[in-house]
């Protein structure tokens, strides 16, 4: 009999020591092959009686979360991608179980494999059960395994009841999703007005757009621990990041753009990898610093520069900003342009924007996760306006070059 079982939890010595209690009478051999954590225990009743053997195969996530991350940081992780996938396709007579499972799968951090090799373990189903119950576990369940529920395989909550099997049965009302708060900035249960208030009004967005909600996603930070970047630390990254993107565009040679962010001091505003684009910016790179004019029109949005984001299905054109609000341009100061910036939006505007696109990139995430290609939106103008609206924040005060987008 083989089993898998994930859980939110993680760190091998935690769950070894769940397992061991479990599995009191053993004689333990650990080892290690690759990403897993391996345990074999050997059960001997009696001098006279044989041996039953158990092996458990452990792993885990290599950075834990409540949400999958779009890069793999292990085997895990892909293979929570593909599970996601799996349960996603499945038909169901439960729509909201479904939905809360998949929701579960994205916090999982966990997974261990028990498998019978040796003889009959009589109290394996009671174990389990313990196992489950204590981890807040899903089971992925073959059916010839003692605790099985389905003819086909199917998957068990902690209870050991059926959340789902291939032909779509479920046994459940409801599925518990619980998220360790050490993966929150806040305390998403005393969430102030203004972020409910933003989650609501943006899923009726998505809602109008025919976009996928996740009505788990957190809210972001309330405008109480939100610290936006100042008017001039955004007219400057606006100024040498227009300049950079000129080369992107072929408009101007590298040479040209660094002597220019040189003599009108803005070098030092200039990221490091803006600087290694411009010592060898070659056709790929240049490919990828072009999407940058996405986060060029946010900065500008934030400034006052233009009146609206416009929804992310089309680009953006730099060409419809007034040239006398641009920053750069020949011959042109951008000095005078950073020295007239005394103001941005406001918080509440800022993180409205923040949340929308959160929520949008999280249903693109979800699509490419399932091998699909959403079609409402464009996923790299939405990735770029919450790359730099991020920024805007301060999320987690991380630099311009190491802006996340998490989902």
């Amino acid at each position: 009999m083989t089993c898998t079982i994930y859980s939110h939890q993680s760190g091998f010595e935690n769950i070894k020591e769940t397992i061991l209690l479990n599995f009191p009478k053993g004689n333990i051999s650990l080892s290690k092959e690759d990403e897993s954590d391996i345990i074999e225990l050997e059960i001997k009743e009696t001098a006279s009686t044989p041996s039953k053997k158990i092996k458990i195969l452990y792993r885990e996530r290599a950075e834990p979360s409540y949400q999958i991350p779009e890069i793999n940081d292990s085997a895990l992780t892909a293979n929570l991608k593909g599970l996601y996938g799996f349960v996603y396709s499945l038909p169901t007579v439960n729509k909201k179980v479904k939905d809360l499972f998949l929701h579960k799968i994205e916090t999982l951090n966990s997974e261990f494999t028990i498998i019978q090799e040796e003889g009959e373990v009589e109290e394996l189903k009671t174990i389990i059960a313990n196992i489950a119950n204590e981890l807040d576990a899903v089971l992925f369940v073959q059916p010839d395994a003692v605790i099985s529920k389905s003819a086909g395989q199917h998957f068990l909550d902690k209870n050991l009841d059926l959340i789902i099997d291939t032909e779509g049965n479920c046994g459940i009302e409801d599925l518990d999703v619980k998220i360790n708060s050490v993966y929150f900035d806040g305390d998403q249960n005393e969430l102030e007005e203004d972020q409910k208030q933003r989650k609501e009004n943006n899923e009726k967005i998505l809602e109008e757009h025919n976009i996928k909600i996740n009505r788990h996603l957190p809210c972001i930070e309330s405008e109480n621990e939100t610290v936006t970047r100042t008017p001039k630390e955004v007219a400057q990254r606006v100024s040498a990041l227009a300049v950079v993107n000129l080369v992107a565009f072929g408009s101007i040679s590298p040479e040209e753009a660094t002597d220019y962010l040189q003599n009108y001091k803005l070098w030092d505003f200039t990221t490091e990898n803006e600087k290694e684009f411009l010592a060898d910016p070659t056709d790929d790179k240049k490919a990828n610093e072009s999407w940058k004019c996405e986060g060029i029109w946010v900065l500008m949005w934030a400034l006052n520069k233009i009146d609206t984001l416009d929804f992310p299905d089309e680009f953006c054109d730099l060409e419809n900003i007034n040239p006398d609000d641009y920053p750069v341009g020949q011959d042109k100061d951008p000095n005078i342009f950073i020295d007239s910036i005394d103001s941005i939006r406001s918080k509440s505007e800022i993180l409205d924007a923040n949340d929308l696109y959160y929520r949008f990139n999280w249903a693109c995430v979800d699509e490419r996760i399932n091998g699909r290609q959403i079609e409402a939106i464009n996923p790299g103008i939405v990735y770029e306006r919450q790359y730099a609206l991020n920024w805007l924040i301060n999320y987690m005060e991380q630099d311009w070059d190491h802006v996340t987008c998490d989902t």
